[in-house]
């Protein structure tokens, strides 16, 4: 990623932080809709997962510039996925989520390049994952 990409990342995040119970909520209920057999990896109360999946994102966005100090947490991160049932192939249907919910929580500010800059990072940090946990990359999308 470059530093143009990088910062079209992190402004747009910035914009989403305020939202970011409802944007949790939304990434789940959508997450659940077109993968409902990824439904049964995770707690029936998600108030907590929501909170974790928005701190992630916030840890990883703000690292972005300076990748290396959060390959250390996505590495034990993909490590504890295979634990609670995660596959290579979820990797794609979450980075389809996530930008998805990333589209609505933007509205007009979900430009192409947003969405290219969302796409890179995500590719990144998921191809990372995969290769961490299981040994191998696989596209991202």
């Amino acid at each position: 990623m470059n530093a143009a990409e990088i910062k079209l990342v992190q402004d747009s995040f910035a914009k989403v932080a305020p939202i970011s119970e409802q944007a949790a909520v939304i990434f789940y209920d959508r997450l659940f809709e077109v993968a409902p057999s990824v439904k049964a990896m995770f707690p029936a109360d998600l108030t907590e997962q929501r909170k974790k999946l928005m701190a992630t994102l916030a840890v990883v966005v703000g690292g972005l510039s300076n990748l290396e100090t959060v390959l250390p947490a996505a590495s034990a991160l993909a490590k504890r996925h295979v634990a609670y049932g995660a596959k290579p192939e979820h990797y794609p249907v979450v980075g389809s989520t996530l930008l998805w919910t990333l589209e609505k929580g933007l509205g007009d500010a979900w430009t192409p390049e947003v969405a290219s800059a969302w796409t890179a990072a995500y590719g990144v940090l998921s191809n990372f994952m995969i290769t961490e946990a299981y040994g191998r990359p696989q596209a991202a999308e």
